[in-house]
């Protein structure tokens, strides 16, 4: 079953004095429980295409489909909506405020979606600890360092278990040691809490584990590989 779907997704920019295009004709669908990967050099539309399943921001033309809704055209009310109950993010750079400890980063998507506290807690403790943060639940994130912090982020992203998550180069700020372990954290907690993944980045390495490359070039796909993901990070 197709929980996202990119239907001939355009995007294009007035300059003024040209138009660029970034997205050219995007299609795919994306079965519940996939994980994949979107590669792509630097300009080549990959985050772009993010920001647009996620519904961040909207297309030329085009559609994209969430869990059997059409949220092309949708008000920023409902979209906000779908996002609370469908997505969770992942970011380069973390975005966790600065004056909530980790447990209340964590907590917060939901309090937002009004779900009651005590059980939030309880939750939130669980995916700290899962991560390996179950000492650092009272710290700030300048208490933390990038890795825990970016561990904060991951446990956020899960804390309302949403079908879909969605991460933009998740180790980008991170060392070769620390983004091997925030990796192996994401796909464990996506295993765990059998979501489907969507991974932007252009570092072949981190495609290693996916059920699916798709490759962007120039804003246009030009493969989609369904392989059979590795069981370990390395």
């Amino acid at each position: 079953m197709a929980i996202l779907e990119a239907r001939n997704l355009t995007k294009t920019i007035d300059t003024g004095t040209h138009r660029v295009e970034i997205l050219r004709g995007v299609e795919f669908v994306v079965p519940a429980g996939q994980f994949v990967a979107i590669m792509g050099a630097s300009g080549s539309g990959k985050s772009t295409l993010l920001g647009l399943l996620a519904g961040l921001d909207t297309p030329t033309s085009g559609s994209i489909v969430i869990d059997g809704t059409d949220i092309t055209g949708l008000s920023e009310d409902k979209l906000a909506v779908v996002r609370g109950k469908k997505i969770g993010f992942v970011f380069q750079s973390y975005q966790l405020i600065p004056t909530l400890t980790a447990e209340e980063n964590v907590l917060l998507p939901h309090e937002l979606s009004g779900g009651d506290v005590k059980s939030g807690t309880v939750r939130a403790r669980e995916l700290l600890a899962s991560v390996g943060l179950a000492d650092r639940f009272d710290h700030y994130p300048i208490q933390l360092s990038g890795g825990e912090q970016q561990r904060v982020a991951l446990a956020r992203a899960f804390m309302v278990k949403p079908p879909i998550l969605m991460a933009d180069e998740p180790t980008g700020n991170l060392d070769s040691v620390n983004g091997a372990h925030v990796l192996e954290l994401l796909i464990t907690l996506n295993r765990r809490e059998h979501t489907t993944l969507v991974l932007v980045t252009h570092d072949r390495a981190l495609t290693e584990y996916a059920d699916r490359i798709v490759t962007l070039r120039d804003g246009k796909v030009i493969s989609d590989e369904v392989k059979q993901p590795a069981e370990t990070v390395r």
